[in-house]
């Protein structure tokens, strides 16, 4: 069998079997929420990992998935699964179009122009009070339910969540070793090779900025869902930054990469309580440490260290010797 579907099952097996070892409700919580955050991770790893587009305002995307399946379920009483299919393609087709003008822009320009689309959301999110809530948020958003299972238990977010994550994982796993995955690490190498070669770089771009944010949106619902609540807070400049954060350090062009870096930094502020107001500093610091010393993220960093101390263990033995 394949290496990687043997890697991937394995990693299938572990997440099954871990709440077995938990018995800790809050543990598990969090747990729930290092699966959202991975598919976000995963969503903007796509995007700035392998194709090279960074993406400042993803939270923004994050957001109107919550917002938009949260109106429908709360306001309008409509069933909470289509409500999930609605606010992804509305996301996925709003990205497309504003996919083409943005995607025009490189490096820090284009840098800027996502962040001023994820500032213009936050801001709908914060006025539009009427359908918001604004500033104090929605509530009233019902949970998720499937054959008589209603989701509103940690136990069962968690098999919920992380069924969601596996298959986003597993299908985006199959994608980066596609044809499209090859033209887009081409594109991340040189767009100008890329389109040399017959790649149609600007959709492809597209493509993958609206695929990305209706990933996003998928996890914004599931988010809503989860919690019965939704606030604009939740969806600002700094959960951009944090997701960013996540990619960098668990691995660019890396589908496993986005989950070390996701439950990295969506357990590190349960260690840094104390520090909550400063967060933000400790996200950038950890930022500048991956990159001078771990360029490659976890995915790449952690192996590459076992291999030194196992070759410096063996230098000792054999001097010892």
């Amino acid at each position: 069998m394949n290496r990687e579907i043997l890697k991937f099952l394995l990693l299938v097996v572990v997440i099954l079997l871990l709440p077995l070892a938990i018995h800790e409700g809050y543990l598990l919580n969090v747990l729930v929420f290092v699966g959202i955050h991975t598919m976000l991770a995963l969503a903007l790893n796509l995007l700035l990992g392998y194709a090279g587009q960074i993406s400042l305002g993803q939270a923004g995307f994050f957001g109107l998935g919550a917002y938009i399946s949260g109106i429908l379920t709360a306001t309008h009483g409509i069933n909470p699964w289509l409500a999930m299919v609605i606010a992804a393609v509305v996301v996925t087709f709003m990205a497309f179009l504003v996919g083409f003008p943005i995607l025009k822009l490189k490096g820090h320009y284009l840098a800027m122009a996502t962040l001023g689309l994820g500032i213009i959301i936050y801001i709908v999110f914060n006025e539009a009070v009427d359908h918001t809530g604004g500033p104090s948020g929605l509530s009233g958003i019902p949970n998720l339910s499937l054959a008589g299972i209603t989701f509103d238990s940690d136990l069962k977010n968690y098999y919920l969540i992380w069924t969601m994550t596996l298959i986003s994982m597993g299908l985006a796993l199959n994608l980066v070793h596609s044809r499209i995955g090859r033209a887009l690490r081409a594109i991340h190498d040189s767009e100008v090779a890329a389109r040399v070669m017959g790649v149609n770089a600007r959709l492809l771009k597209v493509q993958i900025f609206a695929l990305s944010a209706g990933l996003s949106a998928i996890a914004g619902s599931l988010y809503a869902h989860t919690l019965t609540f939704v606030a604009p807070a939740s969806f600002g400049f700094n959960f951009s930054v944090e997701l960013v954060t996540m990619v960098i350090i668990g691995g660019l062009a890396s589908i496993y990469g986005s989950l070390l870096g996701a439950a990295l930094l969506t357990m590190l502020p349960e260690l840094l309580r104390a520090f909550q107001d400063y967060d933000i500093i400790v996200y950038g610091l950890l930022l500048v440490v991956m990159t001078m010393y771990m360029p490659g993220g976890l995915v790449k960093g952690v192996p590459r260290l076992f291999n030194l101390l196992r070759t410096k263990l063996k230098r000792s033995s054999t001097a010892n010797a």
